[in-house]
């Protein structure tokens, strides 16, 4: 890995750790703020659209100026956020606080970040290391997530002194930023500019990638903590150690996929997997006790993230280098538009149908997804 990838994997390292704390932390503390169901299944839904928002704004400074501006700009916004979270106690304000900050409310992340940095990191690294660059770069976000759940459990009657972790994270990720080269996308002729022959393919990939974030939103992060504590009440303690298990299982998923994918290739390695994971998501729902559910979470989250690096991978060889951010760009921008309009329904459908519909709802669409991915994809060619 090149400085510039370096450099990008300690901002995400110290994003994603205060990301695992408050995916699992602000549910609980919404609730304890007199939101109900419906109110949480609505700030997650919020969220979400802010993230999509900061996705499709942050592509023009990028292309225009450079990745560097842009995450400074980006990293600016948690530190407002941050403050916001220390200074108030009024629900909807800190439903505002998490807006601003493009706070992840599920085991992966989405958004402006992620667009940039998997490009960055894309170009930092040589082809035939691509696969195991974009693992080591997710896994860092992943076992830095685990961490902070697990920080839940030690500080959760405490959660003043982690919104000051997140200050804390804001100003670390604009220092690593602010180091990254002060690259300038190459400037290019109006026809060589006119010259994007992938982005019907990006279009249709989108839209797939969609579903499948739809299909997740019914099963994010905050909206698994809140099913386990209102289902076999569990406390942030457990909820904690729990999300733990699950960002590390994710990690090692990665590890597991970048091992895989040259003896089963790219497409196979990215597809099956995720359709066993969601047999076990499924499998989540029908559990009968608490230790059985989290048994099937956690095996899920063993395979989950293989289709990440994979995908990944896929997508940056498949489009030109200069199409690289817009190729980026519109898949983040489509999962994470996809997966906000889901969380709300689901807290609706949490409080007045069952608990556990969404999980079904989930996993069967994400089904759906993969049999069509593999479709669009199986016969693609790669740059």
């Amino acid at each position: 890995m090149g400085r510039d990838a370096r450099l990008v994997l300690i901002a995400k390292t110290a994003r994603t750790f205060c990301y695992g704390f408050l995916g699992v932390l602000l549910p609980i503390y919404l609730v304890d703020l007199g939101l109900d169901a419906r109110g949480v299944g609505t700030a997650v839904t919020l969220t979400l659209l802010a993230s999509t928002a900061m996705t499709f704004a942050i592509r023009w400074p990028a292309e225009h100026f450079g990745p560097r501006l842009a995450l400074v700009a980006q990293s600016a916004l948690i530190v407002i956020s941050a403050i916001l979270f220390l200074t108030t106690r009024q629900p909807w304000l800190v439903v505002v606080a998490a807006m601003i900050g493009n706070l992840a409310v599920g085991t992966g992340e989405t958004g402006p970040f992620l667009a940039l940095e998997q490009v960055i990191v894309t170009r930092a690294t040589g082809r035939e290391r691509l696969t195991m660059a974009l693992a080591v770069y997710n896994l860092a976000g992943y076992a830095a997530a685990g961490l902070g759940a697990a920080a839940v459990a030690r500080a959760g009657t405490a959660p003043r002194s982690l919104f000051a972790l997140f200050l804390l994270s804001g100003l670390v990720q604009i220092a690593a930023y602010a180091l990254l080269s002060p690259q300038r996308p190459s400037l290019r002729s109006g026809r060589a500019a006119e010259a994007t022959p992938s982005r019907p393919f990006v279009r249709r990939i989108a839209a797939i990638f969609a579903l499948d974030s739809f299909a997740g939103g019914f099963v994010v992060q905050s909206l698994i903590a809140y099913w386990f504590h209102t289902r076999f009440g569990l406390g942030l303690a457990e909820l904690g150690w729990i999300f733990f298990g699950v960002q590390i299982l994710s990690g090692l998923s990665l590890i597991l996929a970048a091992r895989l994918a040259p003896r089963l290739g790219l497409v196979n390695t990215m597809i099956f997997s995720h359709l066993i994971s969601n047999l076990l998501l499924i499998c989540v729902a029908l559990a009968p006790h608490a230790w059985l559910a989290v048994a099937a979470l956690l095996a899920r989250h063993l395979l989950s993230q293989m289709d990440v690096p994979t995908r990944q991978t896929f997508l940056m060889l498949a489009v030109e280098d200069h199409e690289r951010e817009h190729a980026a760009a519109v898949t983040n921008l489509s999962r994470t538009l996809a997966q906000s309009v889901t969380p709300a329904a689901t807290g609706w459908i949490m409080q007045g149908l069952s608990l556990t519909a969404p999980f079904f709802l989930g996993g069967g669409l994400k089904i759906v997804y993969d049999a069509l991915l593999y479709a669009a994809v199986r016969n693609v060619e790669m740059k």
